[in-house]
């Protein structure tokens, strides 16, 4: 199926009533969707908002400026890993910016 104009405003429309849902104007979902996904995997292991509840590390207190560095240490290969060298290659930079302020937002937010 084709999108047309019409499937666009729909779509578009769908959006916003889901971000009134969660809180947050369709500006703030647009801006940050692409950062809760990457996020979300990273959850995965490392626990909710980047709490572990196990043996791997917590990431909810890492500055976003560490953050970074760190990923690229990982997708680059000059930081040593069993997985996140993997996550790490599939992101580009901006996405890695991005989690990264996403992850340091969550914790001045207290999360």
């Amino acid at each position: 199926m084709a999108i047309t104009w019409k499937n666009e405003k729909i779509i578009g429309a769908a959006l916003v009533g889901f971000a009134g849902m969660l809180g947050v104007s369709a500006a703030q979902a647009q801006e940050i969707s692409r950062a809760a996904v990457v996020a979300a995997t990273c959850f995965t292991c490392h626990g909710t908002n980047g709490v572990s509840p196990g043996s791997i590390p917590s990431i909810n207190e890492i500055p976003p400026d560490r953050m970074v560095s760190i990923l690229q240490g990982f997708r680059s290969g000059q930081r040593a890993s069993t997985v996140m060298g993997r996550h790490a290659s599939g992101y580009t930079e901006v996405e890695i910016a991005e989690v990264a302020n996403y992850l340091g937002n969550l914790q001045k937010q207290g999360k």
